[in-house]
């Protein structure tokens, strides 16, 4: 890990895709960062979303954990749980993951993350539950890794980017379901992140929305599995869409929190992972949606669930600029 923090050691494909990197690590203790950068816009226009929030939290909540474990010794993540506090932007420059081991017992750890960006705003705080399994066989001496390999092309993050976030304009004259069914009927709607990930929708109605995503070797980890931060990314886009299919024309919502629970690895072959979400409350100022992911033989990878609060007549610009969050009143 340390060798890694200190750019010596291979950065695997999904920080050659976001930029996501590890910049510092101690006994129990890993922070991370990933720049914001065009490819990580949705849909929404300005505004950083719980998923891409997530997908850097899963690196150094994970890190934490294993910077403690002895030689042979590996660690499977259990579950991730975030609560978002303030909006990130694509102002945010640089976001930055902290985290640290809050336990470490013989089967069973646990760590917790904050994140801010790059000015200094508290984005979210999360935690992470892990299960401490043994190898078996003799431990190995260190590898020599050699020099970082040179590529003729740019990270995929650096080059420029494709797609664009629906217009403001657009969300101001068409519902959330409206916006939906036009990403899923006409790809030239899709956003950067779509492009940069495969991310997509398939279906939307009132209450209910699925996505899929490929389960591509550009989202595996250092361990030869996909990142745990990829899957709860691909949750979250299905847990806001669901959300979204009620959302009225000039209107938008906040989230407040994501759970994901793994419940098996998925490997990096291309098999497509499909996240299916439905509403479980819909109320006045919160909703709340589940959320269940399967890969391509349809067995289950994950389960998932989600709040956010709704904000009638408040555009996404307007959450885009938000300092504090403020329930709507009665």
């Amino acid at each position: 890990m340390r060798l890694s923090t200190r750019g010596q050691g291979l950065p695997p494909p999904i920080h050659h895709l976001t930029g996501l990197a590890p910049v510092e690590a101690g006994f129990g203790s890993s922070t991370f960062r990933m720049p914001v950068t065009p490819w990580l816009q949705t849909t929404v226009p300005g505004v950083i979303v719980g998923g891409v929030i997530a997908f850097l939290a899963d690196g150094p909540l994970g890190t934490a954990i294993v910077t403690m474990l002895p030689p042979l010794a590996y660690m499977t993540t259990s579950d991730i749980s975030l609560s978002f506090l303030q909006p990130g932007t694509m102002e945010s420059g640089t976001l930055v993951g902290r985290a640290r081991l809050i336990h470490g017992g013989r089967s069973v750890a646990l760590s917790e993350v904050t994140i801010e960006d790059s000015l200094g705003r508290h984005l979210a705080h999360g935690t992470s539950r892990g299960f401490l399994l043994t190898a078996p066989g003799a431990p190995s001496e260190p590898m020599d890794v050699g020099p970082r390999p040179e590529y003729a092309t740019p990270d995929p993050y650096l080059r420029p980017v494709a797609g664009a976030p629906v217009s403001q304009e657009d969300w101001n004259r068409m519902t959330g379901l409206e916006v939906l069914r036009l990403c899923i009927n006409d790809r030239t709607y899709a956003p950067p992140i779509y492009h940069l990930t495969g991310l997509r929708p398939t279906q939307a109605e009132e209450g209910t929305c699925t996505f899929v995503m490929p389960a591509s070797p550009w989202l595996a980890s250092p361990a030869p599995v996909l990142y745990g931060g990829a899957i709860a990314m691909l949750a979250d886009a299905a847990l806001s869409c669901a959300v979204m299919t009620i959302n009225p024309a000039g209107s938008s919502f906040a989230p407040l929190d994501l759970k994901v629970n793994y419940l098996r690895p998925v490997l990096p072959d291309g098999g497509l992972m499909t996240a299916r979400a439905t509403l479980a409350h819909r109320g006045r100022s919160m909703a709340v949606a589940t959320a269940e992911l399967t890969n391509e033989d349809g067995k289950r990878i994950a389960l998932a669930s989600s709040s956010v609060m709704l904000l009638p007549g408040r555009p996404w610009s307007d959450l885009a600029d938000a300092t504090e969050r403020v329930v709507p009143e009665p």
